[in-house]
């Protein structure tokens, strides 16, 4: 297939839906562990704040596996990245049923998350490389891969938690692995044309050339952008629960907020796909940014049950496609070759933003006994995010003379 007929082809659509149902199980590495929470609790004998130490190792994982993860995509194709990624997520699974100790427990899930990465990043770094009209909602419905997991399998294999325990509830999850995302990886073995490869580096470079910056400094931009993004969004995602109680609602209240919030997301990202191909990844993060943080300030004088579930709705409806506008725009202005670790690059950014913003607003609220300030705190961090992206549309000039590039560093940073 030439550059011309396989983008956005019934081809790339085929592949973008095998690319959902892989991340929708792949990802499950980084919401098993919610799930089995209390369980691993009691069974270690330890408190709330140790108990939840596994799910932020698995996190770090999933950070550090986007990005190596990514450039193993570039290098390898993505099929052997997947399946490796998947025998380790399966591995992780498995072996945790058999941990003899705490601290093996905890290191098998930095490799459950750093195996479940693959079905994040790297996935819509290479389903972008597939489309170019509608790459926007390529990249957000393989981004959406990302909550369906966490809201399917909990839910899917509750019964068997239930009645089984924790440990036959991961051994099916290791399962599953193996036996979904091998053999739908093996149908991703075509590599995109090099015409079209071409053709999206040629675009991208002019973009880049429009804005007057390098690679890297476009790189470190976008880092800090995605890094105040979500120390923004971590506020509420992470301590909606806890606020709830504080508000004397209760838990079960602010876990179903939590829900609201996250199927709100996936609207959101589907929504923001569409949009970003109609105005470019810019300025649908710029939209997208500017309504979390009008959500972030509704929530300091609205603190009722109603309204609190209005604002935790509307706070899902403005986030979900932040994170893959990234991926978007690493595809519009950085080389194509390079997606996948460029992408990785950026992705790992947002989650240690989203692991420092639910500490640092813990802190805050440690400190003056509320939320007002953490909430604050998330606006100051979005009002980061939006002026990166106002920056890059004010120095973007498609037409008239192109500015110079800011500093001459090679290409492969």
């Amino acid at each position: 297939m030439t550059a011309p007929t396989v983008l956005d082809s019934r081809y790339s659509w085929g592949r973008l839906g095998i690319t959902l149902a892989i991340g929708s199980v792949s990802s499950v590495g980084i919401w098993a562990f919610i799930a089995i929470l209390p369980a691993a609790q009691a069974e270690f004998g330890l408190g709330r704040g140790g108990a939840s130490v596994p799910y932020a190792v698995s996190m770090l994982g999933f950070a550090l596996g986007n990005l190596l993860v990514g450039r193993m995509v570039d290098r390898l194709g993505v099929v052997p990245s997947l399946i490796g990624a998947a025998c380790l997520l399966s591995a992780g699974f498995a072996l945790s049923t058999l941990a003899p100790s705490l601290a093996v427990f905890i290191l098998l899930h930095f490799a459950i998350g750093f195996g479940s990465a693959a079905g994040f990043g790297p996935l819509m770094a290479d389903v972008s490389h597939w489309f170019m009209r509608r790459r926007g909602i390529a990249v957000t419905v393989a981004a959406s891969g990302n909550y369906i997991a966490g809201a399917l399998w909990p839910w899917a294999l509750s019964g068997l938690l239930a009645e089984e325990g924790w440990r036959a509830f991961y051994l099916a999850l290791a399962l599953i692995v193996l036996v979904v995302v091998i053999p739908l990886a093996l149908l991703l073995r075509r590599r995109a044309p090099e015409e079209a490869m071409a053709a999206a580096g040629a675009k991208a470079a002019a973009n880049s050339m429009s804005a007057g910056l390098s690679p890297r400094s476009l790189q470190l931009l976008l880092c800090l952008a995605g890094l105040g993004c979500c120390m923004a969004m971590a506020m509420p995602q992470v301590h909606i629960v806890a606020y709830c109680v504080d508000l004397g609602f209760g838990p079960a209240v602010g876990a179903e907020m939590l829900s609201l919030m996250l199927m709100g997301g996936v609207v959101s990202r589907i929504a923001s796909g569409v949009l970003a191909d109609a105005i470019g990844g810019v300025r649908m993060l710029i939209v997208g940014s500017a309504l979390q943080c009008l959500a972030l300030l509704l929530y300091i004088p609205f603190d009722g049950l109603a309204s609190l579930y209005v604002v935790s709705l509307v706070f899902g409806l403005s986030q979900g496609g932040l994170v893959p506008a990234y991926a978007i725009i690493v595809r519009e202005y950085l080389p194509p070759a390079e997606a996948g670790a460029r992408v990785g690059v950026v992705i790992m950014s947002t989650i240690i933003g989203m692991a420092l913003g639910g500490w640092v607003s813990g802190w805050i609220y440690d400190l003056t006994g509320s939320y007002t300030l953490a909430f604050l705190n998330g606006v100051a961090w979005n009002l980061v995010n939006l002026a990166v992206a106002f920056a890059l549309i004010l120095r973007s000039r498609p037409k008239g003379p192109r500015a110079p590039a800011l500093d001459a560093l090679p290409t492969r940073a």
